[in-house]
């Protein structure tokens, strides 16, 4: 998130510090300068998930074919003028984190009820104001961008950080996204997405010298301004009584707040500067309105050093804070962390903390560290588990084996929908499967001390207050329990036949054995998903699974021009939910093709093959208005109908042998 409203302030106070600049031209400077470095354009994937998605009928479920040819598009662009992309996408959720990620979540629960409150009012979605992203949108975009060839990172670390290290080291082009605290790193350019047109590659350079010059500091000293102004690190809560120390310290320097009041924030802008800077800022913040100036002169003994006259570090962060403030070990400490925090390697003698070991260390079978030629288990690594997350590669298994913890962001889902439970329990017992396949590793459950995940999902009625943990459950079979090290490092038939009946066990779907490779793997992806969502959800009717899965069927036929030529009469707030509640099984799909060694290739787990909002969305209303199948089918008697008809009978069978029997319940 950065420093609240710093580039607000760029904007209003500091313009020079905010230019127009076109890519393609930049690009083209950094290569007469750079000949055998490529122009690098280090991108900032969560950054840009608003940009890039801009699809009509969001709160649908999204619609993944018009998306993924928008992203086709977007690369191409810049390929086209010669400007190589590496994008970076949040891979974990820092614990000092966590309470700011609680707080934005709850934030956005409250606009999910507000979409869900004007969908049953009007019969259709809110305006962009309430513009919500569909589930799942951060997760299937790294896995699309690699299937466009390009290079993408998911984090281990704080992403801010990692995209900030990697320009850094790779005399990058500049960063693309739209976060301060890319001024406050001392890296590459940083360049908006917000402002990027795309027809013209034009966007905004924020520019952290001339910032720097503006307020009289060098590129070195913004760390300690960031921490004072108060980050995602240093909350500006904590600042505040350090703040009003300051104020009582200085006698030769004084303190300047800035309360600039933009869209209801209010960013306080706190400079240390000389005396004879008083009038020239004094005049520069009478000119912009709706701003304050308080001016508290203050006291300093005559051998102390302010800010504005900190050297450039040479040892590490502690050089950073001035020792004329007067302040606890807890307090110097904070800031010393909150600084720290913005150095990158290898500046002023900075060393990144170690990578602390798996979570669940001694659940990892000694086979699997062996394969992997890990050390001492004191040092565990899961090294390949480590390394399919950060080349985007897996899902879900990493949050699990590394940090013990996974998270679900908001879904849209309608907490006065009584009949549909939300996704986060419908799809906790594949979870318990999948977390058994990771952490039992071919155990049975009773150990002494079993592991428990820490999950933080977010549901109608859950607080957050904390976690919850949740418990692995070892997969049922009359045989021996798959290991890991078989599953994941094995090869042949029978290894590959034990991947894919794991995978099929955690949803309840081993009948569907045989229907490998003799119907396309995204429509048996959709059978396994919604075989499992009927065994969970009692209240999903005959019609609801044939909207489902005629939709699945007919997409495969169907053009991103025809998907979009779609209209729909009105909206109806249970096919909302649904929609979002079948991407989301879709995510929990490619966790169990991860966990199980990939026994599915990952292309049918994504969206684009099985799924569209706005084409559901139609099918459900057409099959709650009681039409023929035929008409649900498009009448594509020949083709479509004999293979809807065909898995439409497979799903029943598979659900009455476990006792559910789907029943016709129009809405």
């Amino acid at each position: 998130m950065g420093v609240r409203g710093l580039q607000t302030f760029m904007e209003r106070c500091c313009p020079d510090a905010c230019v127009v600049v076109n890519l393609r031209e930049v690009a083209n400077q950094h290569v007469s300068k750079n000949q055998d470095c490529p122009p690098t354009l280090v991108v900032d994937g969560m950054a840009c998930l608003r940009h890039w998605y801009r699809c009509r009928d969001w709160s649908c479920g999204g619609q993944w074919r018009e998306y993924m040819d928008a992203l086709k598009t977007w690369v191409e662009t810049f390929t086209a003028a010669g400007i190589r992309l590496v994008f970076f996408f949040d891979g974990v959720v820092k614990e000092q984190k966590r309470p700011e990620w609680v707080k934005r979540r709850r934030r956005v629960n409250g606009e999910v009820s507000k979409i869900f409150h004007h969908i049953k009012t009007h019969k259709q979605q809110p305006g962009r104001q309430l513009f919500c992203l569909p589930s799942g949108l951060a997760t299937f975009t790294s896995f699309a961008l690699r299937s466009l060839g390009q290079e993408v990172f998911c984090t281990v670390q704080e992403a801010d950080y990692e995209i900030a290290s990697y320009a850094c080291q790779h005399s990058s082009l500049g960063v693309l996204g739209q976060d301060s605290d890319f001024l406050i790193y001392d890296s590459a350019p940083y360049f908006s997405v917000e402002k990027l047109r795309l027809e013209s590659l034009t966007t905004i350079l924020y520019d952290r010298h001339k910032l720097c010059q503006s307020l009289a500091l060098v590129v070195t000293q913004l760390p300690l301004l960031a921490c004072l102004l108060g980050n995602d690190v240093v909350s500006e809560e904590k600042m505040h009584h350090i703040r009003n120390e300051a104020m009582a310290t200085y006698r030769w320097f004084t303190v300047f707040i800035y309360s600039v009041f933009v869209d209801h924030f209010t960013f306080v802008l706190v400079s240390y500067v000389m005396e004879n800077r008083v009038e020239w800022i004094n005049k520069r913040a009478i000119s912009s309105p709706g701003e304050k100036i308080l001016l508290h002169q203050a006291l300093l003994q005559e051998d102390e050093v302010v800010l504005a006259s900190v050297p450039a570090f040479e040892r590490d962060e502690s050089a950073l804070i001035p020792e004329g403030l007067n302040l606890s070990g807890s307090q110097r400490e904070m800031l010393q962390r909150g600084v720290g925090s913005y150095l990158l390697p290898g500046q002023w003698g900075h060393t990144p903390a170690p990578i602390s070991a798996p979570a669940f260390d001694k659940h990892v079978s000694p086979e699997v560290l062996k394969v992997l030629s890990l050390p001492h288990p004191c040092l565990l690594r899961l090294r390949a588990c480590r390394e399919k997350h950060m080349a985007a590669e897996g899902f879900m298994v990493y949050g699990v084996v590394w940090e013990g913890v996974i998270e679900c962001s908001n879904t849209l889902e309608d907490e006065y929908e009584p009949e549909l439970v939300p996704q986060a329990l419908v799809y906790k017992p594949c979870r318990q499967l999948i977390y058994g396949l990771l952490l039992l590793d071919g155990k049975d459950d009773t150990l002494s001390d079993p592991p428990a995940v820490r999950e933080w999902f977010v549901y109608p009625g859950n607080s957050l207050q904390e976690p919850d943990m949740v418990h692995p459950v070892p997969l049922a079979s009359a045989g021996a329990k798959p290991r890991l090290d078989l599953l994941w490092f094995g090869s042949g038939p029978e290894v590959a036949a034990l991947r894919l009946t794991s995978f099929l066990s955690i949803f309840d779907c081993l009948d569907y054995f045989e229907l490998y490779g003799k119907v396309e793997d995204s429509l048996l992806v959709a059978l396994c998903l919604l075989t499992y969502i009927s065994l969970q959800i009692k209240s999903l009717s005959e019609e609801d699974l044939d909207a489902y899965l005629s939709q699945a069927v007919c997409l495969r036929r169907k053009s991103v021009q025809e998907l979009q030529q779609i209209k729909l009469p009105w909206l109806c707030s249970r096919a909302v939910q649904l929609g979002s509640l079948y991407v989301r099984g879709l995510s929990h799909l490619l966790g169990a093709n991860c966990a199980s060694g990939g026994p599915l290739p990952k292309a049918a787990l994504m969206p684009w093959h099985s799924f569209d909002g706005r084409l559901f969305h139609l099918k459900y209303l057409l099959a709650h208005g009681g039409v023929e199948k035929a008409v649900l089918l498009e009448s594509d008697v020949s083709s479509s109908l004999s293979l809807f008809l065909s898995l439409r009978e497979k799903l029943t069978e598979a659900c009455r042998k476990q006792g559910r029997i789907l029943e016709s319940r129009p809405h």
